[in-house]
């Protein structure tokens, strides 16, 4: 009996113990959030337009979508090459068809009649056009491009939105029907 009055108040002795140890705080609960609340920035979008208007592939780069920018530098790079090799051989044939009738015939056109430089001159001239509107052309596109970019980077994209394809069999027919069901839950 001696035994179990002592082992109980060991017992005893240490449980209260315990008790002793902790710390009290008075600490409110709070509920954590689970979504984290995305900040929509409405400048973005024509933050990122305004960069690739400074610069092309800039506003790229703001977007962090690096990939973008040797795509862009390709195809202004490629038109501005077109635009000035055709401007340099519409110069070339306009060069020699004006000695030409000056009296000083090109040596290196001799072999082309005046008509073919008059044509060449044409062709030369309608492809500088052309690959100058090329230019300005992904010049504009690379700022639309930063611009809508930049704007779907905030378009909210969750479980909450779901488009999924259904089949249901037909009751009257027994065949199948397709069809897609859009889910939107608040």
């Amino acid at each position: 009996m001696n035994k179990i009055i002592s082992i109980g108040l060991l017992l005893f002795l240490l449980g209260n113990a315990t008790l002793f140890a902790q710390a009290k705080t008075d600490a409110v609960l709070q509920t954590k959030d689970t979504l984290k609340a995305i900040e929509i920035d409405p400048l973005t979008p024509a933050k990122a337009a305004f960069y690739s208007a400074i610069l092309p592939g800039l506003g790229q780069a703001y977007n962090k979508k690096y990939w973008k920018i040797p795509i862009v530098y390709g195809a202004i790079g490629t038109s501005l090459y077109f635009y000035s090799d055709s401007k340099q051989k519409y110069h070339e044939y306009r060069d020699a068809y004006k000695s030409r009738l000056a009296g000083n015939p090109d040596s290196n056109y001799d072999y082309l009649s005046d008509k073919q430089l008059i044509s060449a001159q044409e062709f030369y001239q309608r492809n500088a056009s052309l690959s100058g509107l090329f230019v300005i052309g992904f010049y504009i596109l690379n700022i639309i491009d930063a611009n809508v970019d930049a704007a779907l980077i905030q378009f909210n994209v969750n479980q909450s939105l779901s488009l999924q394809p259904q089949i249901t069999p037909d009751a009257v027919t027994l065949k199948s029907n397709l069809g897609l069901t859009i889910n939107y839950r608040f």
